[in-house]
Formats: structure tokens, C-alpha cells, sequence
């Protein structure tokens, strides 16, 4: 599926090209990934979902294949490029599956641009304050440092860092799609730029209004999450009413690699009791 995963078209949001794809037929739905990763992240899962709807799929802002500008590219942009994308695709509620930082787009796309959705499903998402591991509080406080590490000290940390996010151990191959992006001179510096832009207000202008939420919700969470904690996961869960709360053994943040078929078998059982 990595040789087959492409994304051929682009998107002018402002002045900047974002990469996007779409698979099968039928109602819409989007798929969005996090940070620091990239559409490859659904490569697994999405020709499954395909089956059952046409799915979207996109480089964020400052990821993958997209463009990555100097400015601020997570919470605050991210919700209104995906408000276009929704408008460009001329859709209309579309089943929403969002992980990390694409659950916070997700969420203020919905509450604060009244983007509606058939349903969203949240993966291990950012939504609730306070945030960020030990690695991102120090790159917020030490940004200019971190993105003159050499070459080969910066790799090794994304590698660490990368490892961190799974259960089990990725091939190197695997490893390979998740490094490329950020091991250019400007894609190192897009990354540490980007962890530094990570801040709470962004979850606070939103997380008192998750009792809002004008659509189904069902929340899944890595039980071994090391980026944001089951507590969170909990916390947001009681936050939205109705929203059920499924913990994923032997997963860590990121789901779709410890987990692709629980991810599948949710989502496709959520679309289906609808």
C-alpha cells in the first residue's frame, strides 16, 4: 500500500499548495492526520474505508507533501484550511476521522466555523489542556538551538521521538516515510518551528464547548499513549455526552500503526449504526 499511497492533487490555500487525494465512492468522508506526521499515517486503513464511502485525504499545512511556510501552521491555521477544503470539495457532512492535531481542526472547524459533519471519530486527538510531552517544552523554550542541531543528532531524535508514538517496533522502511519529510534543511527547521507553535490557547478557545457538538462522537485512545495521556482521553469523553470511550491495547499515539483494524472495525461499525 506505501507504493499505491499518492496524493496528485493540490489546493491553493492563500499562497500555499496542499497535497490531497480521494479514494472510492459514495458519502464523503475526510480523513485528518497530526503532527509530526503525514497522510501515509490512513495508508493502511483508508482503502477499507474506501469501500463504504469516498474518502478525502490530505497533507495538513506544513506536513508531508503540503507546503511548509514560516508561521504558525498547527491549531489556528490548520481548522480553516480543512473549512476550505470542505467548501472546495463541495461536501456536505462528511464523515470526519481525525488523530492528534487534525482532532483539533476537526473540533474548531466544527464549533468555531460551523463546518457540520455526518459523524467524527477522534483518535488520541489534542483537545485537552494543558499539553506537551518533555521534547516539546523544551524546543518551545530552546527553538533556535534545536533547529541548528546537526544533521545527524536531529535524525537520531526523530527517530526517538518517532519510536516514542508506537508499540511496536517500526521497520526501517516504515520509519523511512515518517523521517523524509523533516530531514531537508527546511523540513528540519519546519519541524522544530512547528513543535514550538504548539500552545493551549488554541484547546481553550474550544474545549469549554465540546457539549456542543452537534453530531455522533466516538472517541479512541491508545492504552499505552506516552504524547497525551489516557487521562485526557477520559476527560474529553465526559466532556462529550453520548460519546463513547474505547481504549485500544497494545497501541501507543499512534493507533494506525500498533492498531489499523481496530480503527477500521470502529469506524465501520459507527458508519453503519447510523
Amino acid at each position: 500500500m506505501t507504493a499505491t499511497w499518492t496524493l496528485p492533487e493540490r489546493f491553493t490555500y492563500g499562497d500555499h499548495a496542499i497535497a490531497w487525494g480521494v479514494l472510492g465512492e459514495g458519502r464523503p468522508a475526510v480523513l485528518l492526520h497530526g503532527s509530526p506526521f503525514s497522510s501515509l499515517v490512513w495508508r493502511r486503513i483508508a482503502p477499507w474505508l474506501a469501500r463504504h464511502r469516498q474518502v478525502f485525504y490530505y497533507d495538513l499545512l506544513g506536513f508531508g507533501q503540503s507546503d511548509k511556510p514560516e508561521a504558525d501552521v498547527l491549531h489556528g491555521a490548520q481548522n480553516g484550511l480543512f473549512a476550505a477544503l470542505v467548501d472546495y470539495w463541495s461536501v456536505e457532512r462528511p464523515d470526519i476521522v481525525a488523530h492528534d492535531f487534525g482532532g483539533s481542526a476537526a473540533l474548531r472547524a466544527h464549533l468555531l466555523d460551523g463546518i457540520d459533519y455526518g459523524s467524527l471519530v477522534l483518535i488520541d486527538p489534542v483537545a485537552i489542556s494543558p499539553q506537551g510531552s518533555a521534547l516539546v517544552q523544551a524546543a518551545k523554550t530552546h527553538q533556535e538551538v534545536f533547529a541548528a542541531l546537526p544533521a545527524y543528532i536531529h535524525e537520531a531524535v526523530l527517530r526517538a521521538y518517532i519510536s516514542a508514538a508506537v508499540m511496536r517496533r517500526l521497520s526501517e522502511e516504515e520509519m523511512q516515510l515518517y523521517l523524509e519529510p523533516w530531514l531537508t534543511e527546511g523540513g528540519k527547521k519546519a519541524f522544530w518551528r512547528q513543535i514550538a507553535q504548539m500552545d493551549d490557547k488554541y484547546s481553550e478557545e474550544v474545549e469549554g464547548r465540546y457539549g456542543e457538538i452537534r453530531c455522533p462522537v466516538t472517541i479512541l485512545w491508545g492504552a499505552g499513549d506516552e504524547f497525551i495521556p489516557l487521562k485526557d482521553g477520559e476527560e474529553l469523553a465526559q466532556r462529550i455526552p453520548g460519546a463513547p470511550f474505547t481504549v485500544v491495547p497494545d497501541a501507543k499515539h499512534l493507533v494506525q500503526e500498533d492498531a489499523p483494524e481496530a480503527i477500521i472495525a470502529t469506524v465501520l461499525d459507527f458508519w453503519h449504526r447510523r
